[in-house]
């Protein structure tokens, strides 16, 4: 007798393999399709219809899928059942930490937010204010979706993930309550809590929902009040040795009066194309800067993980270059002067990591990234042409500063169902 082929690999498998790679396949379907009767995923797995139904059983008894409805179909019986995944089978959390607030959004199995909310913290609050501040804050975010305890947490924070231990580490500008925050989730929940630096967790979300959904390979360049990269090479997000793949921010670039040093990026590509450079720019075009902004402005906290970003739904900490560039898109010959001059400037920075990675696809995220839209995109791409001889697509991000929050629900779903769409044995 033959050991059974299992309809993901096409190969022969032991009975338990097959019986659980066929689980996991028909689970993607569901998550992918919405709702299917037996009939419609023994077309779609082309497997038999008694292993369909043993498996449509498995996950049944699992708490994974449950009949919600019935088919259009003149057939009646079984088949005609509508089986979909148990969205409220675990909860998902995700948080992303800014420098003076944190948002915490609350998912259901499938990534659907069913509770969001941000809460400012103090410029000059303490560790423990904070971190009771952003707990608080989760806790009403839990119990407004109707959820006693996380499945999974993740975390969105800027600065340095040590991939060894998954602590921040490297990042003396970020604020203290970061760190401890974290450590009082991991204390608090037994539930897994994921540490990811922020700009990789926005490439997830321009992959998944955004503008590189048809690209396995490419880089995103955060635009916020810092400057921040993230690399996804054949589908896998790569951090590097120390978690630093991405630190563009300190990359040495024509154009500035000094270079990098190991601590401060101020000389390096982030005095081209953070928030307040892009505001003196605008000064030197004759466009109005945002308030507080300037030549004379303090910059950023160097961080090529975009430490200062804003939060999601938090317009007075928008980075002020956003409006700038919003205001020069309809600006007439200056706007178009100013846009030109910033998209020779970013182009130096996407030009050395096309030279190194040539990723064929550069997307322009972040608030600014976003608000240029193919205006910017399209300036940027045309600079890049005349610099460099790969062939690259320039695209406009499309998650804007929402983007690491909905990566941090999806990096939780991910782990989540990674979890519970296996089942032992």
């Amino acid at each position: 007798m033959h050991a059974p082929r299992t309809a993901a690999a096409g190969r022969t498998a032991s009975p338990a393999t097959a019986r659980l790679i066929n689980d996991r396949l028909a689970l993607q379907l569901l998550q992918s399709e919405g709702p299917l009767t037996a009939n419609q995923l023994k077309s779609l797995t082309g497997l038999s219809r008694p292993t369909v139904a043993d498996l449509v059983e498995r996950l049944q008894d699992a708490g994974l899928i449950a009949v919600v409805g019935e088919s259009g179909a003149q057939r009646r019986g079984p088949n005609a059942r509508l089986y979909g995944i148990v969205a409220d089978r675990a909860h998902l959390v995700g948080l992303d930490l800014r420098t003076h607030s944190v948002t915490v959004a609350v998912a259901d199995l499938l990534g659907a937010v069913r509770d969001e909310r941000t809460v400012p913290i103090g410029p000059d609050d303490t560790p423990g204010p904070a971190v009771a501040t952003a707990l608080a804050a989760l806790d009403t975010s839990l119990a407004a979706a109707g959820a006693h305890q996380p499945h999974t947490l993740a975390v969105g924070a800027p600065g340095l993930v040590d991939p060894a231990t998954g602590r921040l580490g490297g990042t003396d500008w970020i604020p203290s309550w970061h760190a401890a925050l974290v450590g009082e989730l991991r204390a608090r929940h037994a539930a897994p809590v994921l540490l990811e630096n922020e700009v990789n967790l926005a490439a997830i979300a321009e992959q998944r929902d955004g503008a590189a959904r048809d690209r396995d390979t490419f880089v995103l360049l955060w635009l916020g009040h810092g400057t921040g990269a993230a690399v996804v090479l054949d589908g896998t997000l790569r951090r590097g040795a120390s978690g630093g793949t991405g630190e563009i921010g300190f990359l040495p670039v024509p154009g500035t009066a000094a270079l990098p040093t190991a601590s401060g990026c101020d000389g390096g590509f982030h005095s081209l194309a953070g928030s307040a450079a892009i505001c003196a720019l605008a000064a030197e075009h004759g466009l109005p800067a945002a308030p507080g902004t300037g030549p004379g402005a303090a910059t950023a906290p160097p961080s090529g993980a975009a430490a200062d970003a804003p939060p999601a739904v938090v317009d007075a900490d928008a980075p002020p270059a956003e409006a700038v560039v919003r205001a020069a898109l309809s600006a007439g010959d200056a706007g178009a002067a100013f846009l030109d001059a910033l998209a020779a400037r970013l182009a130096l920075g996407v030009a050395a990591v096309c030279a190194v990675l040539d990723p064929g696809c550069v997307v322009l995220g972040g608030e600014i990234g976003c608000r240029g839209g193919e205006e910017l995109a399209g300036r940027v791409g045309a600079q890049l042409a005349r610099l460099s001889p790969l062939r690259t697509d320039v695209r406009a991000g499309t998650v804007g500063g929402r983007a690491v929050l909905r990566g941090a629900v999806l990096a939780a779903r991910d782990a989540a169902q990674d979890d519970l769409f296996t089942p032992a044995g």
